[in-house]
């Protein structure tokens, strides 16, 4: 078998003004156009809408490539495309091979017939998706009216990423292109088709089948005068690439059937309850001594399911993994970027690391972007992170001819049979939010019946149909929200999986999260802007007011900034600058979120899953991200990492009443000591308590619970915090304080915070102290980036707060030492958001 990559020597050309630029494979418009200088920066300002314009235009990308006799003589040659984005005419030495209409599938070509020896020339025309939405023509009594927020209206007309078209806190820059490879595949002889693998768990062992397809091109036949001898070597290495079978198979027929015996497996386990071991196995082709081609899977020994168990409340929605149901801990990803060339596996590594370090053990990949790379899923493997894989369907109807079918269903099949294998694959979903929206949007209500009726048939029928004809053993889910399908109370709270809005969209208060107890919540969130670094990457000076039309420009949901400052309003004092008050929002935000988190997990056993929208961003916005576009993390990644702790704390404060609550999500009981006290804003305690307990594997325990309602008459509650301490038997420490009324009516006075620096080879250890309560203590550099180890913490006692930053965690500075940290290091706390 014989490879040629088709990634040099493209052109580009823009074609209503025949402008050609060079273009690198995988690539696209937008970064051809960037690498060229050609175009302002889409994501400064309000450039976005005067580069969005551009994709009225159609472009086409064109290459040659050479092929001697010796490559003709293979029988069978493709051409095989990985991803075309979207609405692509592949000619090939002048004759069409290919309209595509999906940049979800991969579409492989026989084209040796069209080849010749010497130069051969392959133009891809890409037509433009807005006038492709602009002409299209509604079936009577399919016409779609609704349009999501941020949204290029017509969206969902294509099989596109329906981000690219905008979003409520995306751009819209509807890139165009190659966004992944294209290969031309010669062979003359068998070539793998399809691997499926199945697993049986039972006692100590682990029975592995692997169905195995070949193409049926020459198999059992004579070619070239030459007998052909076909056979494989199928070799199975354990985490440690040991190997733990060797086995050569004669093949006369395309489908081949092996089951390996695993004895004693090395299970996999999600991040926070083991390892992530993985087997590796090795397809070796031949004919005779003559190695034809070989192909590796890496995959995970273990069983991975939903359970829907009835119990007292409904049915319970859990992941189960090796029989364990586990509290899922993590958030909605969306795309990494508006121009997905420039989505590089760098990238992939840190959001991955980023989710890991923040105790995830699970990504749900939402179904308005699309299907990542295999590098990512590859990723999520060796970091214990299920992905919960949302088909690409999302806040939208759908008019469901045969060929919009019949076009899904490929799509379906191909990433399925791309994914199956992996680990980490937990869930596949049929889409975002749209039974729901059917069931309870004012905007779906007023759509045609004939669209409802489309609704079942493609997410209730031909997509598990599809889902299941790939043969995959993962759970499929209809929609999230749901309830099942069937459009039955795809909302029940006592049922399936929640997405809930009230806190930020419906304006209520932070406190209703408490009011209900979801068994999976999918969807949550709250908005903040991002860090002043980022904003000042994409305003001026004068474009620094969150009213101001480059920042209402980066702002993608209807009226957020003024939801952001109503929720201020009711929590925190108006911060004195715009620096300030982007601070002063990520802390909201985070409060918000770890609210509703700590009560998800006090709940555990009903609830059974945190799903946080969302985690990352395609470009500097403010939006409901916890890490933002250039990767910085905002307050809320640093209280993920504490609220998704595999042991973790919280406290709950309701009135004058407080409780001390353990989540313990291991498999082992943990012995900790926890502390109560409520003190003064001057470190005064005022009353303390002690308990040490041993909390049960897969738990949630109240430990303590004390009123102070008598000594509310004595001290006023703007001056007083309660603090919780939790101390585990390795000697670590975690402390935490909440407010009894809302930071805005605290007496805070200046905390005078103080701080030394030690350094050593591989790290700093900084070291803060404080006169008095300081709340939400942010670390930052002024010259750099960095993740400390802790940050947005409350300091409530006299006890200095030690923070160790890596030094291989600090980036946009090649160097940096302690005289440099110093320098550039900033701290502040809440006090400092309003007082001279």
């Amino acid at each position: 078998m014989k490879i040629l990559k088709l990634d040099q020597n493209w052109i580009m050309k823009d074609c209503k003004n025949n402008q050609t630029y060079p273009a690198t494979v995988p690539g696209s418009v937008l970064a051809s156009l960037m690498n060229a200088d050609a175009l302002k920066d889409p994501y400064y300002g309000t450039n976005e809408y005067e580069v969005r314009d551009l994709f009225w235009h159609d472009y086409s990308f064109e290459t040659s490539f050479f092929m001697d006799e010796s490559d003709l003589k293979e029988e069978q040659i493709d051409l095989v495309f990985y991803g075309l984005d979207t609405l692509a005419d592949v000619t090939l030495n002048g004759h069409t091979i290919l309209k595509s209409e999906n940049m979800h599938r991969t579409y492989n070509i026989p084209v040796k017939s069209l080849l010749i020896s010497g130069e051969n020339k392959i133009q891809i025309l890409f037509h433009s998706p807005l006038q492709y939405i602009k002409d299209y023509q509604y079936e009577e009594g399919k016409e779609i009216t609704f349009v999501n927020s941020g949204s290029i209206p017509g969206n969902q007309l294509l099989r596109k990423s329906h981000s690219m078209l905008g979003w409520d806190w995306g751009a819209q820059l509807p890139d165009a292109g190659i966004f992944r490879k294209i290969e031309l595949v010669g062979y003359s002889d068998p070539i793998l088709e399809d691997v499926i693998f199945h697993q049986e768990h039972e006692g100590q062992s682990v029975k592995l089948n692997m169905g195995i397809t070949l193409s049926d091109f020459n198999l059992k036949t004579v070619s070239q005068d030459v007998e052909t001898n076909y056979h494989m070597l199928v070799k199975l290495l354990d985490p440690e690439q040991n190997e733990l079978s060797k086995e050569t198979i004669e093949v006369s027929r395309t489908t081949l059937e092996i089951e390996q015996i695993i004895e004693h497996p090395h299970l996999w386990w999600p991040n926070g309850l083991g390892d992530q071991p993985l087997y590796q196995i090795q397809l070796v082709f031949y004919n005779g001594e003559e190695e034809l081609w070989q192909k590796e899977y890496t995959i995970g020994l273990r069983t991975l399911t939903i359970s829907r168990e009835k119990d007292q409340w409904g049915s319970e929605f859990a992941f189960m993994i090796n029989g364990i149901k586990i509290f899922t801990k993590g958030a909605n990803y969306i795309p990494e970027d508006c121009v997905y060339p420039k989505i590089d596996k760098k990238r992939l590594d840190y959001l991955t690391d980023c989710a890991v370090r923040a105790n995830y053990n699970c990504l749900r990949i939402w179904g308005g972007g699309y299907y990542p790379s295999d590098y990512f899923y590859d990723l999520c493997d060796k970091k214990g992170l299920i992905v919960w894989q949302d088909f690409m369907f999302a806040c939208n109807a759908y008019d469901v001819t045969d060929a919009f079918a019949d076009n899904v269903v490929h799509e379906v099949i191909d990433n399925v049979k791309r994914l199956r294998h992996h680990a980490c694959l937990g869930l596949w979903c049929g889409n975002n939010e749209i039974e729901s929206a059917w069931v309870n949007w004012d905007g779906f209500k007023k759509e045609k019946p004939a669209l409802k009726a489309d609704y079942i048939k493609l997410f209730e029928h031909i997509l598990p149909k599809a889902v299941k004809e790939a043969g995959t053993d993962t759970f499929f889910w209809p929609s999230s929200p749901s309830n099942g399908g069937n459009f039955d109370n795809p909302d029940d709270e006592n049922n399936g999986d929640t997405h809930y809005w009230a806190v930020w969209h419906g304006l209520l208060p932070f406190s209703d999260y408490r009011k209900h107890y979801f068994r999976f919540c999918s969807e949550f969130g709250f908005q903040s802007f991002p860090s002043v670094k980022t904003v000042n990457t994409y305003t001026g000076e004068g474009d620094r007011n969150i009213f101001s039309k480059v920042m209402e420009s980066h702002q993608k949901n209807d009226a957020a900034n003024g939801k952001m400052l109503y929720y201020l309003s009711e929590n925190f004092c108006y911060p004195k600058n715009f620096e300030h008050l982007l601070y002063v929002t990520q802390i909201l935000q985070a409060c918000a979120i770890k609210y509703g988190v700590e009560h998800f997990r006090r709940n555990r056993g009903r609830c059974m899953g945190s799903l946080y929208w969302q985690m990352n961003d395609n470009w500097p916005v403010a939006s409901w991200s916890s890490i933002d576009y250039y990767g910085r993390w905002k307050a809320l990644h640093y209280f993920a990492k504490n609220f998704y702790e595999p042991v973790a704390g919280s406290l709950m404060i309701e009135g004058e009443r407080a409780e001390a609550w353990i989540q313990n999500e291991t498999m082992q009981p943990v012995t900790v000591t926890v502390t109560l006290s409520l003190k003064t804003l001057r470190f005064e305690t005022i009353h303390t308590r002690k308990e040490q307990v041993v909390v049960k594997p897969f738990s949630a325990q109240m430990i303590l619970a004390e009123s102070y309602q008598s000594l509310m008459t004595e001290y006023n509650q703007e001056e007083l915090v309660c603090e919780m301490t939790v101390s585990d038997e390795n000697g670590r420490k975690h402390t935490m304080s909440e407010a009894f009324l809302p930071y805005k009516h605290i007496k805070l006075s200046d905390p005078k915070l103080k701080y030394e620096i030690i350094e050593s080879d591989d790290k700093f250890v900084i070291t803060i102290t404080a006169e008095a309560f300081a709340a939400f203590v942010e670390l930052d550099l002024i010259e750099a980036d960095a993740i400390f180890a802790d940050n947005y913490f409350n300091i409530s006692g006299n006890e200095a707060v030690t923070v160790e930053l890596e030094k291989s965690d600090i980036w946009n500075k090649e160097k940096i030492n302690i005289s440099e940290l110093e320098r550039t290091l900033k701290i502040r706390s809440l006090f400092d958001t309003y007082q001279s």
